[in-house]
């Protein structure tokens, strides 16, 4: 009898009491169950165990563990804090439970004299515990170098995700949604390796993902205080309204910096797409009239069109940006007389010459206002990345724009706008330590500049960090015609479809018609039509129009590219890109392979649709239940009801 006694002492003093123990609820079936003993904390889910024993690290490296005595407080009806002392420095764990939620905010502070660090871990854990093997979604920090969304199962993941990730089940849809919600001060990785292990690194940095060549920079504020960003844990029983509902609390949380386009969902064209390095003001003009004239069907809801002039611009700009804008201005009259409205480009941080000379808009020389990492100049995509925070840099911001808008452009393109976010030995702004905070102080610059009188279009960018300073983003790299290529950008749509929640629109890039048979059209037109608006790029100049014409002035599909955003359907483990995309009353079908592509579309139509119309043929189809369809290689169908 004393034996079990002894077993009973024993077993009650290792189980926690009641004040070790403190309860949060998550909605109405949820709960974190915090232990104060040793600082980690359950997470339920539905009435089951989702994430076991989450953990934190304050300096990046040792777990948050130790026996210490902390206290729990709650601090209104949504929000609760964990707070301990050592060594001169207090740690608060925050959480906030918004009641109607599903998830939970939760952030890591750190106060005392001395407080710094550039690396802090907000969460982590050994033991998640999803059923089966579910499929992990690698999300790509930025969209240079042709990177993809990757996809695979969790079992066999040893990968790092950019400020987000999403794990989920193929057949039910549910899953978990993790990431950052605050972009301005950090850079955030979600580290994965195999099916149990995920850590959420704060100062996260990597030659090819963030394209940075040294460690994140330091983090504190004047000295005596740092924190973490803002994570939002989402446990989902739909994965995709999880990214959905994530990147709507993107835009809560830090807001938009640029106002909200009003107008039409835009439609452009755009000189990088074919004309390339040949742009002259005899070109634009050209293009203006086929639109103008010949082609006066393809237009946004509100009857108008973008015609954007890329990068060598300055072809019609000599001596350049201290040059002669009169043919610019020629130009951008032109559209307006013709009803059209003109664009521009320009890469605002960075220097393509690279050499020594003055800086326009200013006296400092080019030396002096290069980024320096690690004791080299920044060299990336052919240009020479600038100190955003620097005042001649913001001086050649000021300048620059203030050309354009006398000119008379309404529309900007602005691009390799990482150059910008890169980790830096130092910045001019001596209260800016990180990359991110450098781009913040740039990008906010250069929007107060444009003072809302163009339409703004971020093209090579970080992908979540730009929302709050462009109207437009285009989803991917650079694509023109072939179906590989419709197929990369789709890539991007399959993952990161839910992008278009934080930006007015996103853009599948120029849609380039010219060199490739209808069915790569097809499939290129469709690429554009399900990511967001539709930017054309062909020299129609130089084309023989009656291919073209009917295509580009097809009522029904201009109808479609407005209105409801599309969304992929049946995302699996290794898929490149979906397949199949839709939105109410509709569905596009996307056919990347040599061979003819079979598929069963019941799943995607109501179960009374008798007749279905495709949009590029105009052919009517009596439809029959279980029925398939066939869709011709490198090829695309849109099916109406």
């Amino acid at each position: 009898m004393k034996y079990l006694w002894i077993v009973c002492l024993f077993c009650c003093a290792f189980k926690p009491t009641k004040a070790q123990q403190q309860v949060i609820k998550i909605g109405k079936t949820g709960r974190i169950v915090y232990q104060l003993n040793n600082g980690k904390y359950d997470i339920w889910s539905d009435g089951k165990l989702l994430i076991k024993n989450v953990y934190v690290s304050y300096d990046g490296l040792i777990p948050d563990t130790g026996k210490v005595k902390r206290n729990f407080k709650q601090i209104s009806a949504e929000r609760y804090s964990i707070t301990h002392t050592n060594n001169g420095f207090t740690y608060t764990q925050l959480f906030e439970v918004p009641v109607n939620g599903d998830g939970f905010y939760t952030r890591l502070i750190v106060e005392g004299e001395g407080a710094k660090t550039s690396r802090i871990i907000p969460f982590a854990t050994n033991s998640l515990l999803l059923k089966g093997d579910p499929t992990v979604v690698q999300m790509p920090f930025d969209n240079d170098a042709w990177i993809k969304y990757k996809s695979t199962k969790l079992s066999q993941a040893d990968l790092t995700s950019a400020e987000v990730t999403a794990v989920f089940d193929e057949q039910t849809k549910g899953g978990l949604v993790i990431g950052s919600v605050e972009h301005s001060v950090w850079k955030t990785g979600i580290k994965i390796s195999g099916s149990r292990d995920l850590s959420v690194i704060a100062g996260f940095t990597d030659s090819i993902i963030t394209r940075d060549k040294k460690e994140h920079g330091i983090v504190t504020e004047r000295g005596k205080r740092y924190s973490s960003p803002l994570l939002y844990i989402l446990p989902v029983k739909d994965w995709q309204r999880g990214l959905e509902k994530y990147a709507d609390a993107n835009i809560s949380t830090e807001g938009r910096f640029i106002e909200k386009w009003q107008k039409a969902k835009p439609v452009g064209w755009n000189s990088w797409g074919s004309i390339q390095t040949k742009l002259s003001l005899a070109k634009a003009k050209g293009v203006v009239d086929f639109f103008a004239d010949s082609c006066k069907g393809f237009r946004a809801a509100d009857g108008t069109m973008f015609i954007d002039l890329d990068s060598y611009w300055d072809n019609l700009a000599p001596g350049g940006m201290n040059g002669d804008f009169s043919q610019l201005t020629e130009f951008s009259n032109y559209c307006k007389a013709k009803g059209l409205k003109p664009g521009i480009y320009w890469a605002p941080f960075v220097d393509w010459g690279k050499y020594p000379r003055k800086v326009e808009g200013g006296a400092n020389n080019y030396e002096e206002v290069w980024t320096k990492v690690n004791g080299q100049y920044c060299d990336m995509d052919g240009g020479r990345a600038m100190d955003p925070t620097h005042p001649a840099t913001k001086a050649r911001i000021a300048f620059l724009i203030g050309k354009f808008k006398a000119a008379g452009f309404e529309m900007i393109k602005i691009d390799f706008l990482g150059h910008a976010a890169i980790e830096g030995d130092t910045f001019f702004d001596k209260d800016v330590k990180t990359g991110m905070q450098a781009y913040k102080e740039g990008m906010e610059w250069l929007v107060k500049q444009l003072d809302n009188k163009m339409l703004v279009y971020a093209a090579i960018s970080p992908n979540l960090a730009t929302a709050r300073y462009a109207h437009m983003r285009r989803i991917a790299c650079d694509a023109f015609s072939n179906i590989t290529e419709s197929a990369y950008t789709l890539n991007g749509t399959t993952y990161g479809w839910w992008l278009n929640r934080m930006y007015d629109y996103l853009d599948a890039d120029h849609v380039v018609l010219k060199g490739v048979g209808p069915n790569m059209n097809r499939a290129r037109i469709v690429s554009a039509l399900v990511t967001g608006t539709l930017v054309l790029g062909d020299d129609f100049t130089d084309f023989d129009k009656k291919d073209v014409l009917p295509l580009l002035q097809n009522k029904e599909l201009l109808k479609l590219a407005d209105g409801q955003n599309w969304v992929p359907v049946d995302q699996e483990a290794n898929m490149e890109a979906a397949n199949v995309f839709y939105k109410p009353g509709a569905v596009a079908l996307v056919n990347y392979g040599n061979e003819p592509l079979a598929i069963d579309l019941k799943k995607y139509l109501p179960v009374k649709v008798k007749k279905i119309k495709e949009v590029f043929s105009g052919n009517e189809i009596l439809w029959e239940a279980n029925k398939q369809i066939n869709i011709p290689a490198a090829d695309a169908v849109i099916l109406t009801w």
